[in-house]
């Protein structure tokens, strides 16, 4: 490794804890792009903390025929590997059966823990949080790429609760682009208000998608009691209607992690080589934080 791309392994903390504001983004993000949203997110975070543990509440692949739009594989194959724990979780037989295949087959080196858990998130969450790999002091995040309605509220604020210094950081994708649809479509009601995690979740239904991505922000901030949130919207398919799919609510309290998550939104669709891609990952790493004023 070059000389110049090994000091940017030190880099300093950003100074401040205001909530950052971000110039409206131009490029949009795809759905069949979001997995390399996360997996690029967690890259850039890595060369900071050079740890940490990762767990995916509804891990299998949302595409069967495209393996690089599986967030799990892309984050568990991202270089460097310094991430050191997984925790893979999924209800569906068929999907835990290709975690475990896709798990069988990562290399022996390094040696790392990958855990795969069959069945409901919102209650092996609790077996996950037990592990001595989720502890203080191991920068932990957790993605709930949720089809719809499937992580409960308690589940979120079981996450929110389960540090007592940095919180775990939380991915949590809201499907703006059929909410309403989805909601007429339930026979059983009680499904939304466990996720929504409140009576009032009708309220939902009368907002815009930008209002309603704004609301779980403000949730996650005043109610959880993250630092930082923001949401970031996810398209449709490329050459597609253009419109928003999903909000991806991005909570945390490490502050350097607003600044790298508008960085690997603006830069998540650049396709390079390994190598060029991780000279690039060290560079744009350097130019997202200078960009805010770190001093060393």
């Amino acid at each position: 490794m070059k000389p110049e791309q090994q000091t940017l392994f030190d880099l300093p903390i950003i100074a401040g804890s205001k909530q950052p504001k971000f110039k409206p983004v131009r490029n949009r993000i795809w759905t069949e792009q979001k997995a390399k949203l996360i997996s690029r997110y967690l890259r850039l975070f890595v060369l900071i903390t050079k740890h940490g543990t990762y767990i995916d509440g509804f891990a299998g692949p949302q595409y069967n025929d495209k393996e690089d739009a599986w967030t799990s594989r892309l984050v568990l194959e991202s270089e460097p590997r310094w991430l050191k724990s997984f925790f893979l979780c999924d209800i569906d037989a068929n999907q835990v059966a290709r975690l475990n295949a896709m798990v069988s087959g990562q290399p022996a080196k390094p040696k790392r823990h990958v855990e795969v858990l069959a069945g409901d998130f919102n209650q092996n969450i609790h077996t996950v949080l037990q592990s001595n790999k989720i502890r203080e002091g191991v920068a932990t995040f957790c993605l709930l790429d949720q089809r719809t309605f499937e992580c409960d509220w308690s589940t979120v604020q079981t996450l929110a609760q389960a540090k007592k210094s940095e919180k775990i950081e939380l991915m949590y994708f809201v499907p703006t682009g059929w909410f309403e649809r989805a909601v007429s479509g339930l026979n059983d009601k009680s499904r939304v208000e466990r996720w929504w995690g409140r009576s009032d979740w009708q309220q939902l239904t009368e907002m815009n998608k930008d209002v309603r991505a704004l609301a779980f922000c403000d949730r996650f901030k005043k109610e959880l009691g993250y630092k930082y949130t923001s949401h970031w919207p996810i398209y449709d398919k490329e050459g597609g209607t253009g419109r928003i799919m999903y909000h991806l609510i991005h909570a945390s309290d490490h502050r350097d992690a607003p600044y790298l998550m508008s960085r690997a939104y603006r830069t998540a669709t650049k396709s390079l080589p390994p190598q060029e891609q991780l000279v690039l990952e060290f560079a744009e790493l350097k130019k997202a934080l200078d960009e805010v004023g770190v001093r060393k």
